[in-house]
C-alpha cells in the first residue's frame, strides 16, 4: 500500500512538474507570426532620422511606374518623383533608381486596407544604417514623402513594420 501510495505521489509529482514546464515554455516563447502587424500609429507622429523625412501631403493615386521622373514633363525645373505602392504586404517593385545628389519625392501607395506600411532607405542594404525614414500610415491611402538627396550609390528600402518588405534604391 505504501509503495502504490508512493508512486501515485511520484507521478503526481512528475505531472505538477510536466505542466510547469510546459507552462513556462509556452510563456516564454515568442508569439508573434510570421508577418507583423502592428497598431495603428498616431497620425500626427512621423518616425524619422532627418527633420526632412516628414512627409510633404497626400497626392493622386500612382500609375504603377516605379521609375524616376521629373514633375514637370522634363524640362528639369521640379522635383523627381519616384512612384511605389504596397498591396498583399509587399512592394510592387523591387528597384528604384534616382539622381544622386539630387532631392527626390517619394509618391507611396498603400493599398492595404487597415495595415500600416511605409519606406525607409538604408545604406548598403535594408539591414544597413537608416539613411531616411518615411511616415507609417494605414492603407487605403497615398503619401508624398519628400526626401533629401543621397550620395552616388547603392541603398536598401525597406516597410518599418514589415522586414521582409524590401528592394533596392540606386542613386545614379
Amino acid at each position: 500500500m505504501r509503495l502504490a501510495r508512493s508512486r501515485a505521489r511520484s507521478l503526481a509529482v512528475l505531472a505538477l512538474v510536466a505542466f510547469l514546464a510546459l507552462a513556462v515554455a509556452a510563456c516564454a516563447a515568442e508569439s508573434t507570426p510570421g508577418w507583423t502587424f502592428s497598431p495603428t500609429p498616431t497620425p500626427t507622429v512621423a518616425p524619422s532620422v532627418e527633420p526632412t523625412a516628414a512627409p510633404s501631403g497626400e497626392a493622386p493615386a500612382p500609375s504603377g511606374d516605379a521609375s524616376a521622373a521629373p514633375t514637370d514633363g522634363g524640362s528639369g525645373g521640379d522635383a523627381v518623383v519616384i512612384k511605389i505602392s504596397a498591396q498583399g504586404i509587399a512592394y510592387d517593385t523591387d528597384t528604384l533608381e534616382v539622381p544622386a545628389n539630387t532631392p527626390f519625392k517619394i509618391e507611396f501607395a498603400n493599398n492595404d486596407a487597415g495595415i500600416p506600411h511605409n519606406v525607409a532607405i538604408h545604406e548598403g542594404s535594408p539591414t544597413g544604417p537608416a539613411v531616411w525614414t518615411g511616415e507609417i500610415f494605414n492603407g487605403v491611402e497615398t503619401r508624398t514623402y519628400d526626401v533629401p538627396a543621397l550620395p552616388a550609390g547603392t541603398y536598401g528600402f525597406v516597410c518599418t513594420v514589415h522586414p521582409n518588405m524590401t528592394g533596392t534604391l540606386t542613386a545614379k
